[in-house]
């Protein structure tokens, strides 16, 4: 059974999905969500579940190794960031090569890199006038959304569309392929 820790800061709409269709999978399981911010509702939405969670600081993630012990403790087949806002270390990265992954709400190279995230993403595509947009769900490196691309999935942005209506065409996007993408990165290890 293949070990999926998620890392969230926010509502924790993904996650939960994640966990939901794993959590009758023969192949993988979410067994721990951390996040770095206390309040997250993601964390109130895994306790539901019943999958650990645990909150941690920017020191116990980034200057110290208690993040990273807890990830060594947990055996992670993948460690997948859902909403997770943070830029991951490289110790962290270092530790579990090719085993982080993202899910990013616009069609990269395009909208990525510090400060693009959720609806300061969107605003930018229809500032833009872009015609399309998607996610993209790639490996984390050491740089704001520059890690190898896994994979991408498009949408169309109509004139009249606002940020909101971009921003619920992508969360479709995610709930969709998401989970379809991490289980075959994880069947393909098998």
């Amino acid at each position: 059974m293949k070990r999926i820790v998620i890392f969230a800061s926010g509502s924790g709409s993904n996650a939960e999905n994640l966990i939901k269709f794993f959590h009758n999978s023969d192949n993988a399981s979410v067994i721990q969500v951390l996040s770095n911010n206390p309040h997250a509702k993601v964390l109130e939405r895994a306790k539901k579940l019943k999958v650990s969670t645990l909150s941690f600081n920017r020191i116990a993630f980034s200057k110290t190794d208690d993040v990273l012990n807890v990830l060594k403790a947990s055996k992670p087949d993948l460690i997948v960031l859902a909403g997770f806002l943070w830029k991951f270390p490289e110790f962290i990265l270092n530790a579990f090569p090719n085993k982080v992954i993202n899910v990013h709400p616009a069609l990269l190279p395009k909208y990525g890199g510090k400060g693009m995230y959720g609806m300061n993403v969107h605003n930018a595509v229809v500032d833009n006038n872009e015609t399309e947009t998607g996610i993209t769900i790639h490996y984390v490196n050491e740089n704001y959304d520059e890690g190898a691309i896994i994979f991408q999935a498009k949408c169309e942005v109509f004139k009249n569309d606002s940020a909101e209506d971009v921003a619920d065409k992508i969360h479709e996007l995610e709930m969709e392929h998401f989970p379809k993408v991490i289980e075959s990165l994880l069947l393909k290890d098998k």
